[in-house]
């Protein structure tokens, strides 16, 4: 059964914030939502990381974990997993169908993002999982995950200025549509943000008597560990970053431990040990030669991305990015470029990319003394000139899009 096409009389609705569509069509299917304890995750970067940690923990800890995040890498299926198992394309298939049959005529035709939400409401419920981590697609208050009314635990992991065009201008008014995840007397974990994103959060939770609080990142004690107040734990996914987004998910941990639910410190160790999230600062091989990619799509993905760079202490890069034509490419190249980097720059396959000339003029801005850019027509001779002209660190980045496309390719 071919997802796309079932996936496709929806595209054509883009992003199109609110909740009306996603209540009427849950309603139609019998409100399965209803029927699944919840915890929902926001954030501008470390949703997924977050989600990964909190699903692979809860699965070790023996409950039957619903996990649902966005985008894909290579397939729909990555979107609905079930103890840490991607749902069967088949299985899919039946539920979008059934989505499909629940869209009544007089009712406002859903987005692309509420039919593939509906689908996973639809499969937890069915499934009768005991929990599902569920990650916002976009923002918060108007998001089509924005819906459970009573979640166990909300995570608002980092605010910063991406996907203004719909969310508002400032930190500030991002914060207030994330914000818009808290629910009146539900217990909420907050990264560190931004003063005035943090100042919006804080009123927004106080308002609704949430009980919130803010977790100190992790302390790395060896390579590959780190301790969060008294646990000890493996850290297999990389960067700093993840000491701040693995004390976030301890943190929720914790509370759902308060509220009953037996996870013992093995299946904290254990899970968190177990925890994959690819794509995300990750080492593979291209015809045998090391490489690592990483999404990095907006300026502190990239900030996080420079820093694990780096934090290894190696002097010679080489860039091979794409970007979409959305994103704040001035605000990454300042993040990631260096004087005497290399950069090859390529087109993001199959979406509204930006263009790559216009790319290699601005990155020549914004670091005039870079050692060499170019532009490549697509992704495997671009990666083919860059392992060929250096012995510098290959570093494919600039879209989660584009890092799913070589995964699929590879």
């Amino acid at each position: 059964m071919d997802i796309n096409s079932l996936l496709k009389p929806f595209q054509h609705f883009g992003v199109h914030l609110g909740l009306s569509r996603i209540v009427k069509l849950l309603a139609n299917l019998g409100n399965p939502h209803h029927q699944v304890p919840v915890i929902h995750v926001a954030g501008t970067n470390g949703k997924g990381s977050v989600c990964a940690y909190l699903s692979s923990v809860l699965t070790e800890a023996g409950y039957r974990t619903g996990r649902y995040t966005s985008p894909h890498l290579i397939d729909w299926t990555e979107r609905i997993c079930i103890n840490e198992q991607p749902i069967a394309a088949e299985d899919l298939g039946k539920l979008l169908q059934q989505v499909q049959a629940a869209i009544q005529a007089d009712d406002d035709y859903p987005t692309q993002f509420e039919v593939i939400t509906a689908a996973a409401w639809l499969y937890f419920a069915q499934q009768q999982v005991d929990v599902a981590i569920i990650e916002v697609g976009l923002g918060g208050r108007l998001d089509a995950t924005n819906v459970c009314e009573q979640p166990l635990v909300t995570i608002i992991t980092s605010i910063s200025r991406e996907h203004w065009q719909q969310l508002g201008p400032t930190v500030a008014d991002i914060a207030r549509e994330k914000a818009g995840i808290l629910k009146s007397g539900c217990p909420a974990v907050v990264g560190q943000l931004p003063a005035d994103a943090e100042a919006v959060v804080r009123s927004r939770a106080q308002e609704l008597q949430c009980p919130h609080i803010t977790p100190q990142p992790a302390r790395q004690i060896a390579l590959g560990w780190a301790e969060y107040k008294s646990i000890q734990y493996p850290l297999p996914l990389a960067g700093q970053i993840q000491l701040t987004n693995s004390a976030l998910a301890l943190a929720a941990l914790e509370i759902l431990q308060q509220q009953g639910w037996v996870i013992s410190p093995e299946a904290i160790v254990n899970g968190m040990g177990k925890t994959q999230w690819p794509g995300r600062m990750q080492w593979v091989t291209w015809k045998d030669q090391k490489l690592l990619i990483d999404g990095a799509h907006n300026p502190a993905a990239a900030q996080a991305l420079r820093n694990y760079v780096d934090s290894l202490d190696i002097q010679k890069l080489t860039w091979v990015m794409g970007m979409l034509s959305t994103k704040e490419h001035t605000d990454i190249f300042q993040a990631l470029l260096r004087p005497n980097d290399q950069l090859y720059l390529v087109p993001v396959p199959d979406h509204s990319s930006a263009d790559i000339g216009e790319l290699a003029k601005l990155a020549g801005e914004v670091c005039p003394e870079l050692g060499f850019v170019s532009t490549y027509s697509d992704l495997s001779s671009a990666l083919a000139a860059a392992f060929d002209s250096t012995d510098n660190l290959v570093i494919l980045c600039g879209s989660l899009y584009l890092i799913g496309y070589f995964l699929g390719t590879k």
